[in-house]
């Protein structure tokens, strides 16, 4: 995302406590350093259009702090009380960042009263009747080794912001950990303002957390490299049973309502897609050069084929609904069965036949425990996220920028949902992968379509 943005994060107040964890503020002494509040990094890094005199002009508007141990700490270890909560749906890495938040509170700082809220935000309520649980390194120290949450998640619940801080309050919190996707950041973001109108000095700090890796700003959410390592292994096995049948089509539905980063990097990861359908590149159906005809063309000339879709392409396909999940996201017509009986119809009625295998792997994606990668990720996730509330920082996610760990207001990271660039270099490798055309448009829409082309945004 091209600009100039105010990174600035808010601060509780003066860091006064001597932190516990001791390290070095000298270079050459072989122990690690602490990080000072003006330690940062620049956002831009790319010289493109006028940024070098714009960035000039508002410099210190375009540098990320970094994170990690400060020297001083905005709280008393021995007074905090602690709470870590799951929310939205499943994703690889969670059980592993609930294990870094409990296991840096405790052996780093010294924290004793660590809370665990069942099943995200609705177990803040009073009518869901779920009791806390007491965390310590002893019961979290093995649950890395399971997929799912520890904790439990559910969908919903950010909305009922009074009744989230009323109860906080009443849990005698002043230290929230919340991870989730961006609707849960959103509602985070919320709780946060509420707790700042009552006067309070609670740490709210998120952890972004969204296998479609659709967080702007952010290089890579957690879950997002074993959910391509899982779908790999789905479309080679799509791949062997296309490859071994007469005329064979493999198609994959995976992840991705509003962004395809997923079933791009899978095609990109297993050499053996010829199809991705993304939300980003628009497509159609029938017609001299749309997808069914340029299908038809391959299954004659190779005699078969393997399609991945991410689930939200190809929507104005289908029947348009204004429903809502409980999460507030746009109920999605299912691409995947849509695709699977449109392929079928069409190759019955041009009298070829077929053998179409369709697999959505979904489920067994999001449940998956960690590959080596995202563990390692998680864990220092999580440790980042405890040294910034320590530090009083609030209203801000953990991120990754230019491999360095950093505090991102949540405000920008929740601005909107960052996407496939069709025009980047990520799609153009995607397409080189596959050998799909550019677009799969009718032809007169196609030329329509590039005289049409509106300039990339600044």
């Amino acid at each position: 995302m091209k600009g100039v943005f105010d990174f600035t994060v808010d601060q509780l107040g003066p860091c006064k406590v001597q932190s516990p964890i001791m390290l070095s503020k000298v270079y050459g002494d072989f122990i690690a350093n602490y990080v000072k509040d003006d330690d940062f990094i620049r956002y831009n890094v790319d010289i493109y259009d006028n940024v070098l005199e714009t960035e000039a002009e508002a410099y210190n508007n375009n540098l990320i702090q970094k994170a990690g141990p400060r020297e001083l700490i905005y709280f008393n270890p021995k007074h905090v009380n602690a709470a870590i909560m799951t929310c939205g749906g499943l994703c690889p890495g969670l059980n592993d960042v609930i294990r870094s938040v409990v296991r840096c509170l405790w052996n780093r700082y010294g924290v004793r009263r660590i809370r665990g809220i069942r099943f995200g935000f609705q177990g803040l309520f009073s009518e869901s009747g779920y009791d806390t649980i007491d965390l310590d390194p002893d019961l979290v120290d093995d649950i890395h080794k399971s997929g799912g949450s520890f904790l439990g998640t559910s969908r919903g619940g950010g909305n009922r912001v009074i009744e989230i801080v009323d109860a906080i309050e009443a849990l005698n919190l002043n230290m929230l950990f919340i991870i989730g996707g961006d609707g849960t950041q959103r509602g985070a973001l919320e709780v946060a303002e509420e707790i700042e109108k009552r006067g309070l000095k609670i740490a709210v700090v998120g952890v972004p957390k969204t296998v479609d890796n659709d967080l702007i700003f952010i290089q890579k959410s957690f879950g997002f490299d074993t959910a391509v390592e899982q779908a790999t292994q789905t479309v080679a096995a799509a791949h062997m049973e296309a490859h071994s049948q007469i005329n064979g089509i493999g198609l994959i539905r995976l992840m991705g309502r509003e962004s395809g980063f997923i079933a791009a990097a899978t095609a990109l990861a297993s050499h053996e897609a010829n199809y991705c359908l993304i939300p980003e590149v628009p497509f159609h159906l029938d017609g001299e050069g749309g997808f069914l005809d340029v299908l038809e063309q391959r299954i004659k000339r190779r005699h078969h084929a393997v399609v991945i879709v991410a689930e939200g392409a190809g929507q104005e396909l289908l029947k348009a609904s204004d429903a809502k999940d409980a999460s507030g996201n746009k109920k999605l017509g299912d691409i995947g069965v849509f695709l699977k009986d449109k392929i079928s119809e069409y190759f019955a009625e041009k009298k070829i036949p077929i053998n179409l295998k369709y697999i959505d792997p979904s489920y067994q994606i999001r449940s998956a425990r960690t590959s080596a990668t995202d563990s390692i990720y998680c864990e220092r996730l999580g440790n980042n996220a405890v040294h910034a509330a320590m530090a009083g920082k609030t209203k801000l996610v953990i991120g990754l920028i230019h491999n360095k760990y950093v505090h991102l207001p949540t405000r920008l990271v929740t601005s909107r949902r960052n996407t496939v660039d069709p025009e980047g270099s990520l799609w153009r490798d995607v397409i080189d992968a596959t050998g799909q055309p550019i677009l799969m448009l009718k032809n007169k829409d196609f030329l329509l379509a590039q005289s049409n082309r509106k300039p990339k945004e600044s």
